[in-house]
Order: structure tokens, then sequence, then C-alpha cells
């Protein structure tokens, strides 16, 4: 049996973390939150997941400065990160670009917005099919 893609969701609020953790865990992910870029720091090494989504208006370390340390680590630098944000701003989507995120999502995101990032950056995933009643 395939072991499940690990998905990272950083983020400071737990209903974005919960609400990520469960439309994740359906599709099959072994999902691991972080309530901020320390944590996150903290976590990432023992994990090691396939794809990250983080947040970019966090307290102590924001989205874009996690991003950029994710990166600069040459064992995470081919790790897809993924920024979640409720501004839908070209300056925060090229700020993403500059610290080297493979996508800005803008929050509130959709279960489908989620599974078509991680279908785009992470080859070969396969959610399970939603059965219809």
């Amino acid at each position: 049996m395939e072991q499940p893609l690990k998905v990272m969701v950083i983020d400071d609020s737990r209903t974005i973390r919960r609400t990520a953790q469960m439309l994740l865990g359906e599709a099959g992910c072994e999902v691991i939150t972080a309530s901020d870029g320390f944590d996150a720091l903290a976590k990432i090494v023992d994990h090691q997941p396939g794809i990250i989504f983080v947040d970019v208006l966090m307290p102590r370390l924001d989205g874009y400065q996690t991003c950029a340390v994710i990166k600069h680590n040459s064992a995470f630098k081919d790790t897809p990160v993924i920024l979640l944000s409720s501004r839908d701003g070209l300056f925060d989507k090229a700020r993403g670009r500059v610290v080297g995120s493979d996508q800005f999502l803008t929050k509130p995101f959709s279960k489908e917005e989620l599974l078509d990032a991680i279908r785009a950056h992470v080859p070969g995933f396969a959610a399970p099919q939603q059965h219809a009643p």
C-alpha cells in the first residue's frame, strides 16, 4: 500500500487548520499542522511533508519569512509551498514569488482548490474519487 501524501498546514487560525485537516484527511492525506512558522520549522524535519500550505499573516514568523526559510534549506528547496491569504493583491502575489512560493491561494478556499494545488505540484497525487450518493 502506498504511503499517504504528507501535507503540512501552517496557520495561526485553529479553524483554518482544522478545516484543512478535515478536507485533506478525507482526500487520503496525512496532515501535519503548525500554528506558526517557528512551530512549522520545528516539525518539518521530523515529518518531511510533500507539500506545504502556509498562511501569509501570522505572528512571530509570517508566511513569507517561513517560505523563505524553507526554500533556503537544501533539504526542502524543492518542496512546493503554497501561500494562503485573505488578500488577493498583486503585491502580495509578487512578494510570494520573491520568497520562492509555488502558488498563491486566496482564503476562503474550497476543497477542490486545495486538491487542485496538490495535483499541480505533486506528480502522481490522486485523491480518492467522491462517490455520488
